[in-house]
């Protein structure tokens, strides 16, 4: 059975579900699998806990806090939001960049989130199962090694794409402070071509923030209830690395 498990575990088939009762097409039961490497595990994390301080900093950012009171050179709050953005948004990069590598060397679960098989007739019935399963249209969950359809869908949109997106913007406008000359400029000034309005790449900027807020509320939700209602570990799995399908 374990070299069945670690056969689905590296193939390309295992996009298809294992049905409830663990029989599925592949003939395997409920082991414990190991899915998500280290490198994997560390960059969900580090680049969740830098979303979520680039949410908050670039909230406030937007929406300044009201005037304090006081000496102007003994307030620095602001300064320090920026700060916090600046340096979570360069982290963020910094993990994304590693993530995307990691996709060239590490196993197959690490590539999903990079790329949609479109061509697959089998994917697409998944995703359509899957839609039906989070709208309570059916009664049993199929069970799968490392995302289901829907999830690599998602994930390849709301998380690669829309932070890609966020990481290009924000280094465009950051190089706005840095100067021509800089790396940042180099690399990213190109976005003022496409939008030359600075504001405009603020607003589209601001626009991708309030996207990504929407798309954690969805994978948390999402996470939970499939941990609680399909029977399989989910969010566990992101910190032991292993997929454990349960009774």
């Amino acid at each position: 059975m374990m070299d069945a498990v670690a056969r689905l575990a590296e193939s390309e088939r295992d996009l298809t579900g294992i049905a409830a009762d663990g029989s599925g097409e592949h003939g395997v039961g409920r082991p414990t699998v190991y899915v998500y490497e280290a490198p994997v595990r560390i960059c969900h994390w580090v680049n969740a806990f830098s979303i979520i301080v680039l949410m908050v900093s670039g909230y406030f950012i937007g929406t300044p806090l009201p005037t304090v009171e006081g000496e102007a050179s003994a307030n620095f709050v602001m300064g320090y939001v920026r700060f916090a953005h600046f340096a979570a948004g360069q982290v963020l990069a910094v993990f994304f960049l590693v993530r995307i590598l990691w996709a060239f060397v590490g196993n197959h679960h690490s590539r999903q989130i990079f790329y949609i098989p479109v061509h697959r007739r089998q994917f697409w019935k998944e995703v359509l199962h899957e839609i039906r399963w989070y709208a309570f249209l059916e009664r049993e969950p199929k069970m799968y090694v490392g995302h289901n359809p829907l999830a690599q869908i998602a994930m390849f949109v709301g998380f690669t794409l829309f932070v890609a997106f966020m990481i290009v913007t924000g280094f465009a406008l950051y190089s706005e402070g840095t100067g021509i000359d800089s790396w940042q400029h180099k690399l990213f000034g190109w976005v003022f071509a496409i939008w030359p309005n600075s504001q405009d790449v603020h607003t589209w900027h601001h626009i991708g923030m309030w996207a990504l807020v929407v798309f954690a509320t969805v994978h948390i939700y999402a996470a939970v209830r499939e941990d609680i209602m399909s029977r399989q570990s989910i969010i566990s799995s992101m910190i032991s690395g292993e997929r454990q399908f349960r009774d």
